[in-house]
């Protein structure tokens, strides 16, 4: 499912909910965003989407916590030099990559 697919589904109130979480006055779940967060930091949400996602950092402060290690992860990882890995290391990440995805995607 794309970010897109995502923010309709919350704009039609069709949320994944995480047991015991419910929207805040933003329309958003914690889940939610953390499923949003790299988008957020890419620039990559709508006006309204982003103003619904700082509306619920406002309120929640487990979730900049959560924005912030984000961000510092982003930073210590763009000054590690790249590192080459073996081509069979490589394809058998990225299969797993999408066998969790699709797994995910059910």
């Amino acid at each position: 499912m794309t970010w897109k697919d995502r923010l309709g589904r919350i704009a039609r109130g069709q949320r994944g909910h995480v047991a015991g979480a419910a929207p805040d006055s933003s329309g958003l779940t914690c889940q939610e965003l953390v499923e949003l967060v790299t988008d957020y930091l890419e620039g990559a949400l709508s006006l309204e989407d982003r103003h619904r996602f700082e509306a619920h950092l406002d309120g929640c402060g487990g979730c900049r916590a959560y924005l912030e290690q984000m961000r510092g992860t982003v930073l210590a990882i763009g000054g590690v030099a790249g590192v080459a890995l073996d081509p069979a290391m490589s394809q058998r990440l990225m299969a797993s990559f999408r066998d969790w995805r699709s797994r995910r995607d059910v």
